[in-house]
């Protein structure tokens, strides 16, 4: 009998001409340096972005649990991802809530080392927001660049991204948001507000463009996926949604030791959850859900009132939603082992049952198809019987890993001890050669 199934959805995502913000690549002296500064924002200028992909990936978006649900597993970018990905940090401060005042001539002067009559006669009004166009800004970014005034051209040259790659809205102008966000110097909670209130408002309006940082959700979305999906080894020449709808929860590359330190943002001020503010809106996100991608276990499932979901756009929000949000962040709670336990990177029965219900509730999008399974070497999903708590962190930390992440492993191995013994067996013989016809010819009489 046939799956019922979800009906898809046109998305379409703004991918901005990044050709010119690439030629400025150029003029940046310290590559490292502006890494400490600005984090890692060069890669996202080079990120080749995979447009069926990302759309293959909406359709996955699940507007009750805001997460991605597929037919064993949820994914969801997190804050800490978002934040280890572009590499900077999250303050413990309020982050842009577009309450801030618009910044004056003479404020974007300082800040982007550009003298104010120039601010002044480029500045002018799009779609209803103050701003200036971006050829302005990248022609004297130009300017700075040749004249190695360093301070004066990366100022500029960061806030082009902010614009054009981590808030893209209007083509060809950096808006007044993109220079409040760049001031108060902690995007990532902006950033992930933005990819969720984009992905929800096209959800259920049935599709559209979404508009968010295209580039840091490909990566991140990229980073759990195993490398014989991610890395185009497609021999079957396979669409995204057969290889999607193909993985389990056993392929999924859940973990980065990266996040071993890291403290949660579990929730903030009366929030049961995590709201976010983006530039068109706000939303609260799960980090419930999301333990297992930080390293700890999923072992039941979530209470609902963890779940509980709010969401306005920009401009309407009856609620007084916004103001909510904004105290929520001056009060930010955080978990890490002492609260969660020691990590081991699994799910339990329990909570997967209750993910497989969702998506059986939910639909999925695609025909349900799954390939022969292989012998795993050890699952990821176990039953409450006979779980230690207190398990080696190393060994837990494997646990979730597929059969093909154990038979690379295995692989490897193999060809490092072959390599090895071959190495041993040359040396030996380049010995014997050496020294043994020496040590035979002093002992002839």
């Amino acid at each position: 009998m046939e799956r019922p199934k979800r009906h898809t959805k046109k998305y379409s995502f703004r991918q901005p001409d990044l050709k010119e913000l690439r030629n400025l690549t150029s003029y940046v002296l310290d590559p490292l340096g502006f890494k400490a500064r600005y984090g890692k924002l060069l890669p996202l200028l080079t990120t080749q972005v995979d447009e069926g992909l990302m759309n293959t990936l909406a359709q996955f978006y699940d507007p009750l649990y805001h997460c991605f649900c597929f037919p064993d597993f949820q994914l969801l970018p997190t804050l800490e991802e978002y934040a280890h990905l572009v590499g900077i940090p999250i303050l413990d401060q309020v982050p842009f809530s577009g309450l801030e005042s618009i910044p004056t001539s003479r404020e974007i002067a300082d800040l982007l080392h550009i003298d104010e009559s120039l601010v002044k006669a480029h500045m002018t009004t799009k779609g209803g927001i103050q701003g200036l166009p971006s050829d302005f800004l990248i022609a004297q970014a130009t300017v700075y660049g040749k004249a190695m005034s360093e301070d004066a051209f990366e100022a500029i040259f960061v806030l082009l991204i902010y614009e054009l790659v981590l808030f893209p809205n209007i083509d060809k102008f950096v808006d007044a948001n993109a220079i409040r966000i760049f001031s108060v110097l902690n995007p990532v909670p902006t950033l992930l507000g933005d990819t969720y209130v984009s992905l929800h408002l096209r959800n259920a309006k049935g599709g559209g463009a979404i508009v968010c940082c295209l580039h840091l959700l490909y990566k991140w979305f990229i980073s759990h996926l195993p490398q014989t999906v991610a890395f185009k080894e497609n021999k079957g020449c396979l669409r995204w949604s057969t290889r999607l709808m193909s993985l389990t929860n056993d392929d999924i590359s859940w973990y980065d030791h990266a996040y071993d330190g890291v403290q949660i943002i579990d929730s903030c001020g009366e929030f049961s959850n995590v709201p976010l503010l983006g530039t068109c809106g706000g939303i609260s996100y799960n980090p419930i859900l999301a333990r297992r991608q930080l390293g700890f276990p999923l072992k039941d499932k979530p209470n609902n009132i963890l779940l509980e979901g709010v969401f306005f756009q920009e401009g309407k929000d009856p609620q007084g939603l916004k103001a909510r949000m904004v105290r929520a962040w001056r009060k930010i709670h955080k978990k890490g082992r002492s609260e969660l336990g020691p990590k081991n990177c699994i799910a339990l029965e329990p909570y997967t049952t209750w993910v497989r219900k969702r998506a059986s509730e939910y639909l999925m999008p695609y025909d349900y198809l799954r390939p022969t399974p292989l012998v795993v070497a050890g699952p990821s999903t176990i039953s409450n019987q006979g779980v230690i708590d207190d398990l080696d962190d190393t060994w837990t930390s494997l646990l979730p890993q597929s059969f093909k992440f154990w038979k690379r492993r295995y692989d490897r191995l193999a060809k490092n001890k072959a390599d090895m013994e071959a190495a041993y067996k040359r040396e030996i013989k380049r010995l014997r050669a050496t020294y043994l016809p020496t040590s035979r010819a002093s002992r002839d009489p």
